[in-house]
């Protein structure tokens, strides 16, 4: 059976640990130090609200869609590799959902590195 500590010392240190751990990660979403500075500009250059980084898996690969959010009618979202390779925009004026001759909806989900 598991045994509960109940050293309120040992549990600060455990918290004070766990909070130095968190706040140097604040700064990463992803492992490519690329796209973590791209994120960290884009956040200066979208919408207030409703902006974000999503992952996906596409053509067998991961790829980030950077989507500016709703505060312009015809913002293209661009579509970048782990390398900061641009592959192409969804939506915008054009309305574009092809990327590299393929529906972008075949791509699959990961998840959100990013929003506000």
């Amino acid at each position: 059976m598991l045994k509960m500590v109940r050293n309120p010392r040992l549990l600060s240190l455990f918290f004070v640990a766990m909070g130095l751990l968190m706040a140097f990660q604040c700064d990463k979403y992803t492992p490519s130090q690329c796209l973590n500075a791209k994120i960290s500009s884009f956040q200066n250059d979208c919408c207030a609200s409703g902006a974000s980084v999503k992952e996906y898996t596409f053509q067998q690969e991961s790829v980030f869609v950077f989507d500016q959010g709703p505060c312009g009618a015809d913002f293209a979202s661009y579509v970048l590799t782990s390398n900061c390779d641009t592959l192409g925009f969804l939506g915008g004026f054009a309305g574009n959902t092809v990327i590299n001759g393929e529906e972008f909806s075949h791509a699959v989900l990961v998840g959100t590195v990013w929003s506000n």
